[in-house]
């Protein structure tokens, strides 16, 4: 006998990008769609990306993502689309900290300097592989983090940073030597 499931047809599934095309007609519906969709892998991105401020980045890039809608091209992949916002707002804010560590850095070598010798400075050693990607410089950690976090191809990232696909390889090169680099310094072996 037949399972009435196969007697009963399902709903077509719509594209990301057909979802995007409605959600530029106003469609609620939809935008909830891609945002159930595309909330685990966004957020995944975001906390390997920033960390403790993946929470207000995640919904920085869905307001992104609404405020930009009719900017959207149909015939682009819309998962590029998303994480090339989600890559320019974790940049800005890697920007704004950079420059405040700077500041921070400068006060912490005044403070070193003017120090008693008897006093201590304190250790961090990174035990993660985590934390040793958050060492990488930015340029190198986006691209090893789209590529292995969110399995995006080189042509992909290529789209996503705006940058070319040679340059996405040499990143990625330079990154992966990088990361061995430091593990071998700790002297963990692969």
């Amino acid at each position: 006998m037949m399972a009435l499931a196969t007697l009963i047809p399902s709903p077509p599934v719509d594209s990301d990008e057909d979802l995007m095309v409605q959600v530029q007609t106003g469609s609620d519906e939809a935008l909830a769609l891609l945002m159930d969709r595309w909330r685990a892998p966004l957020y995944g991105f975001l906390v390997r990306r920033v960390g403790d401020a993946s929470d207000d980045v995640f919904q920085e890039s869905w307001i992104r993502v609404v405020r930009a809608r009719d900017r959207f091209d149909p015939e682009r992949r819309f998962s590029t689309w998303l994480f090339q916002i989600a890559n320019n707002l974790c940049r800005d804010r890697w920007r704004r900290l950079s420059a405040r560590g700077r500041a921070v850095e400068a006060f912490t070598r005044e403070s070193i300097a003017t120090r008693p010798p008897s006093a201590e400075p304190e250790i961090r050693e990174p035990d993660t592989m985590r934390a040793r990607v958050l060492t990488l410089p930015e340029k190198q950690r986006e691209v090893l983090l789209l590529r292995y976090y969110q399995d995006l191809s080189e042509a992909e990232i290529a789209d996503v940073l705006g940058i070319p696909k040679g340059t996405v390889k040499s990143r990625m090169h330079t990154a992966v030597k990088s990361l061995r680099q430091l593990m071998e310094d700790e002297g963990v072996s692969e």
